[in-house]
């Protein structure tokens, strides 16, 4: 994962939830990012949230407890599990609850993002397909048609694969290249692809009665792209890598703005031109 390592301490039963992660397993070494996992205990009573999120009925409530970061996993009202790091969120204990796919997945996401987010590393909330040897990502809120545009990509434009359907990893280089990453999270699609490409080109989807694309200002790159982004932006050591990652990515790719139809057209337009 953008070459850096993770492990895990659980039963050997857990390990039967990470089939999404088998592509992505290396020969053991001193690990980055460490997660202990533990069996049901009760949440603290007291602790102090800070931000929530909701989308389709999951909930990542997150705060801090006795100084320490605390995460908070729920699903339709169901207690996953709950996530406590450490200040530099290299290593964690996550308690199972009623879901313990969805609270592994969860943790591993977010230490992921926030341990590496001062090593040129952003974990983007985008779909990505890769074609001729780069890769191209389509940004969006939620429920725009990100997933529907790569699969009229692949349906359409030939040559084309899914590289990730939801989280891939972008890492700037030290030569000032942007790198594109499958990952272990590709949201209700099964793409776990352990390959890398060069970023082609961004996009920016919005749904249209029409087709149109233009290119986008270097302000409206910046802040959709930081849109996009897993991190938390209160902390200022978190804040300060996702800034400088986000500044190459302005000054060295194309961002694009499509409004667009669910159609070959659309597909074909954004393809031809970026």
């Amino acid at each position: 994962m953008a070459r850096h390592v993770m492990a895990l301490t659980a039963e050997d039963d857990i390990f039967a939830l990470l089939d999404n992660c088998r592509p992505f397993e290396v020969v053991p070494s001193e690990p980055l990012i460490s997660i202990v996992i533990r069996d049901k205990a009760p949440l603290p009573d007291v602790w102090t949230e800070e931000w929530r999120q909701e989308e389709e009925g999951d909930e990542i409530a997150c705060g801090h407890v006795d100084g320490y970061p605390l995460f908070v996993f729920r699903s339709r009202g169901k207690m996953a599990g709950w996530l406590k790091c450490d200040s530099d969120y290299h290593s964690a204990t996550l308690t199972l609850g009623e879901l313990p796919k969805l609270a592994i997945d969860n943790a591993m996401m977010i230490v992921y993002a926030l341990a590496t987010a001062e090593m040129n590393t952003l974990l983007f909330h985008a779909s990505v397909v890769c074609r001729e040897g780069k890769a191209y990502m389509f940004l969006g809120p939620s429920g725009t048609g990100k997933s529907t545009h790569t699969r009229l990509w692949l349906r359409y434009i030939e040559g084309s694969r899914l590289l990730n359907d939801d989280n891939p990893v972008v890492r700037i280089e030290n030569d000032g290249r942007a790198e594109v990453y499958g990952s272990p999270w590709s949201g209700k699609t099964p793409c776990y692809v352990n390959e890398h490409y060069p970023l082609g080109s961004i996009v920016r989807l919005k749904q249209a009665p029409y087709n149109a694309i233009r290119p986008m200002s270097p302000v409206e790159a910046y802040a959709t792209m930081a849109s996009s982004v897993s991190g938390k932006r209160w902390e200022k050591s978190i804040a300060d890598g996702l800034h400088r990652a986000l500044n190459s990515l302005t000054a060295t790719t194309r961002l694009w703005q499509m409004e667009c139809l669910p159609d070959e057209a659309a597909a074909k337009m954004t393809s031809g031109t970026i």
